[in-house]
């Protein structure tokens, strides 16, 4: 049975807190990575931002997740610099109702949240950070920028490259990785995932100029 909501999240409260203060005197950032839940999509191009969270889970997560706002939730210490990391399991078009959830629930302003997705406009391994900006056709960022009514949103756009001719692009990122491509792919979600420990640190301008 999981743990009542309302206990839940006045115990993370106090995590984010650490009892030096006031929620607002201690910003906690938020990290989303998006994705589709299931095990059918594991391991697909659509899925590497879960393949982010899932990294820097496994470095600086502090216990195991917990369903809580249509997703999964870890608690983070980025060396430092506090975080809930949210991977949305609404499937990837709805992923706004997770986020907005979230967001609300602990009052994040919106430097203070990250999303990490793939895009197919920039070449496999390919970083980009962007302060703002509209979607790129990326669904579940489209879904975000809607329900939050805003474009200022932060996101780190992971490049899963184009679709082949004679792929439509649906079907293109529910695909999986090439064997070529897979080592690749490992490098740069360690990669990605050093980037993200960096704006939580440090912010969007130096990873802009750091990774792009």
């Amino acid at each position: 049975m999981l743990p009542d909501p309302r206990a839940w999240g006045k115990r993370l409260v106090a995590w984010a807190v650490g009892h030096r203060g006031s929620a607002e005197q201690i910003p906690m950032k938020l990290i989303v990575g998006l994705g589709n839940p299931g095990r059918q999509y594991q391991g697909t191009r659509h899925n590497v931002g879960f393949a982010v969270l899932g990294e820097l889970a496994r470095r600086f997560g502090d216990g195991r997740p917990k369903a809580k706002f249509h997703g999964e939730v870890v608690e983070a210490n980025l060396e430092g610099q506090r975080a809930l990391l949210l991977s949305p399991l609404t499937y990837m078009n709805k992923s706004g109702l997770s986020v907005q959830e979230a967001k609300s629930f602990f009052k994040i302003p919106e430097e203070d949240l990250l999303i990490v997705c793939d895009d197919l406009n920039l070449p496999v391994a390919k970083l980009r950070f962007r302060g703002k900006g509209s979607s790129g056709g990326q669904k579940g960022m489209e879904d975000i920028i809607r329900r939050l009514g805003s474009e200022n949103i932060a996101r780190l756009r992971i490049g899963i490259g184009s679709p082949p001719d004679g792929w439509n692009w649906a079907d293109y990122v529910l695909s999986k990785f090439t064997k070529e491509e897979a080592g690749e792919i490992d490098a740069l979600v360690s990669r990605a995932a050093d980037a993200v420990a960096v704006w939580a640190r440090e912010g969007i301008d130096v990873c802009m100029n750091q990774y792009n």
